[in-house]
């Protein structure tokens, strides 16, 4: 049997209940095993994408990075590899420059496919801006590769727009547990983030099936993760209190982050109309940084993550300028990912206040990483299971209160434009949207 043929014939396992209700427990029994399996196989086939794409992405980008550092003057560049971006932005781009936006918009009302083009799109342009020092991450690029490639999949065996919206949810899981090797924090993370304070539960089982399976096919292609030390802190009513206050932090800089981004990015529509240029100028300007702060700020900057979590000093003053970098580069537009840079400036920004306030330096580090960018995705419970897949379980209390307290404390900014709400932070508490 063909894909095509192999993939209708999936699209056709579950039958339409509506016009079929089952009338015995039998029959209700079968449908659910039918759809079950159906679902599973189709995310199996979501992740087997996301993991394919996940692994040819890691390895390029760690051969891009290297070059990078070792031949110092591709820095200098950096104005021109914006001319390359604003230029694949206005000619080429299309639909497909609205990146995880256009992806949670089609989850929450499939009406059009993805663009088939945002897949090597994605890939290409985020290789470039790491070539050449941009400050960007790579979450972002994961999950629209494996969007647009699952959507391929749904528009290759004629799915349905209802079916679609499961797959690109199953999609998203499978794009976040293979890049960052995380597969039950890319379940959750898939279910938590299209609305705010509802998971989308009848997405579960395509995004166990896609996150595991995406996280095994790069792992079995040979890409290894970092594996990070375990994390443990006794709670005391000293160390709640120094928790409290790293995570506050956490979630007042995740605010800051979305500020500025969102700052760059308006400025460049109001006084630079011509999105050829914008890329070409935020180049420039981050050339000027890396001339004034140091090149320590360019690209992922995961030597940055990796001094915070050994416990060393960190100043206070390098979480805001990877801010800065991080916004000029994806508000002048840039291709990549927020998670990355959040997690160095979660990071950074726990050491430094976790000193401060006398928690342990690489635990408060490790607490402000995920924190910082829960509260900036609105992803908290997602962002506590990666804490604990990445720090072991030990400390599962103080990553659940760290996500927690960071994202209330954030407010209402997102890092995602389409995402919804079903629950708001306000000053007076939580309340349903």
């Amino acid at each position: 049997m063909s894909t095509p043929e192999c993939g209708k014939y999936l699209v056709r396992m579950s039958p339409k209940i509506s016009e079929h209700p089952p009338t015995s427990p039998a029959q209700r029994t079968r449908l659910y095993l039918v759809h079950t399996i159906r679902w599973i196989v189709l995310g199996g086939f979501s992740g087997l994408l996301a993991g394919c794409a996940s692994y040819v992405f890691l390895e390029g980008l760690d051969r891009v990075t290297a070059f990078r550092t070792d031949e110092q003057w591709m820095i200098y560049l950096l104005p021109i590899a914006g001319l390359v971006i604003g230029l694949s932005n206005k000619w080429l781009t299309g639909r497909s420059a609205s990146g995880n936006s256009l992806l949670l918009q089609e989850i929450h009302s499939p009406t059009r496919w993805v663009p088939r083009r945002m897949a090597p799109l994605v890939l290409l342009g985020t290789w470039w801006t790491h070539l050449f020092g941009g400050s960007a991450g790579r979450e972002g690029t994961a999950l629209q590769m494996s969007g647009s490639l699952s959507d391929a999949l749904g528009r290759l065996i004629k799915l349905q727009h209802r079916d679609r919206s499961l797959l690109l949810t199953a999609a998203l899981a499978g794009g976040f547990g293979s890049v960052f090797g995380v597969p039950f924090a890319g379940v959750v993370f898939a279910l938590e983030v299209p609305t705010v304070g509802r998971l989308r539960l009848r997405a579960l089982v395509p995004t166990v099936s896609a996150s595991f399976v995406g996280d095994a096919m790069v792992g079995w292609l040979g890409h290894d993760h970092v594996t990070r030390f375990s994390v443990d802190l006794s709670l005391t009513a000293s160390t709640l209190g120094a928790l409290i206050v790293v995570s506050v932090s956490c979630g007042i800089a995740s605010r800051m982050f979305i500020s500025a981004t969102s700052t760059f990015r308006n400025l460049g529509r109001r006084y630079l109309p011509s999105t050829v240029l914008r890329p070409v100028i935020g180049g420039a300007a981050v050339l000027g940084l890396s001339a004034l702060f140091g090149r320590d700020y360019l690209g992922l900057s995961l030597p940055l993550l990796d001094t915070a979590l050994s416990g060393a000093s960190i100043a206070l003053t390098v979480f805001a300028l990877k801010i800065v970098f991080t916004a000029v580069t994806i508000g002048t537009g840039f291709l990549g990912g927020e998670v990355t840079p959040l997690f160095v400036i979660g990071s950074t920004l726990g050491a430094s206040v976790g000193e401060l306030v006398g928690l342990p330096v690489g635990v408060a580090a490790a607490i402000g990483m995920v924190a910082t960018f829960g509260a900036a995705a609105n992803t908290p419970l997602a962002c506590t299971v990666m804490g604990l897949e990445l720090f072991g379980t030990a400390a599962v209390a103080p990553m659940a209160i760290g996500c927690l307290v960071a994202w209330v404390a954030s407010g209402s900014g997102t890092i995602y434009e389409t995402q919804r709400h079903a629950l708001r932070r306000s000053s007076t508490g939580l309340q349903h949207a």
